[in-house]
Order: C-alpha cells, then sequence, then structure tokens
C-alpha cells in the first residue's frame, strides 16, 4: 500500500475516534470534488463544502484497506468498514492533497 493510501486511510479512522473531520479534510485540495455512487449524497466540491457534508452527517465507522491498485496519480482503494461492509474509494492526488475522492459501496 502506498503512503498516500496510508496516511489518508490513518486520518479517516483518527477523525471518526476523535469526531473531528478538520484534520482529515486539511489533506483535500480546496478545489477537490467529492461524490458517492449509489447513495444519496453529494457531489460536494470544494474543500469548505466536503468539510460541512462531514460535520452534518460524519461517518460513525473505520475502515481497513484490503487491496490498492495504483495507477500514476489515482489509487484505487478496496475497503471493509469495521463494522461490517465494504466497498471501494477511488483517490486521485495533487501531490499528497486529494484532488478527487469516489466511493462507492458494495450493496
Amino acid at each position: 500500500m502506498s503512503q498516500r493510501v496510508a496516511d489518508h486511510l490513518a486520518r479517516f479512522n483518527a477523525a471518526v475516534r476523535a469526531h473531528d473531520f478538520e484534520p482529515f479534510v486539511s489533506t483535500f485540495a480546496p478545489d477537490a470534488v467529492m461524490r458517492f455512487v449509489g447513495v444519496p449524497a453529494g457531489p460536494y466540491s470544494g474543500s469548505a463544502e466536503i468539510a460541512a457534508a462531514y460535520a452534518q452527517q460524519p461517518p460513525t465507522d473505520t475502515m481497513s484497506v484490503m487491496s490498492v491498485e495504483t495507477d500514476g496519480d489515482t489509487d484505487v482503494v478496496r475497503f471493509a468498514w469495521d463494522g461490517g461492509g465494504t466497498g471501494t474509494m477511488t483517490v486521485r492526488w495533487r501531490g499528497l492533497l486529494v484532488e478527487e475522492l469516489t466511493v462507492a459501496f458494495d450493496a
């Protein structure tokens, strides 16, 4: 697993445990986009809108990485929620900042 994915996951899980998503969202580019597939949320444009989304509907479960496929500046991450369930995150990076995050949950 790349260090950028490991850091992203560690920040997300720390944010869930602390109920504070500000440090996590600070790793998104100012013009980042976050979208969800198959759930009625988003898309969210810009780090301020992403921060507001996390404040209004914060995740309550941590996650673990099952696998990562990397192609240049994009990581496709298969994950498992620690409370049950799986999904895929596609993260496109601009340096060490998240430029685009797409999350799909498995049925």
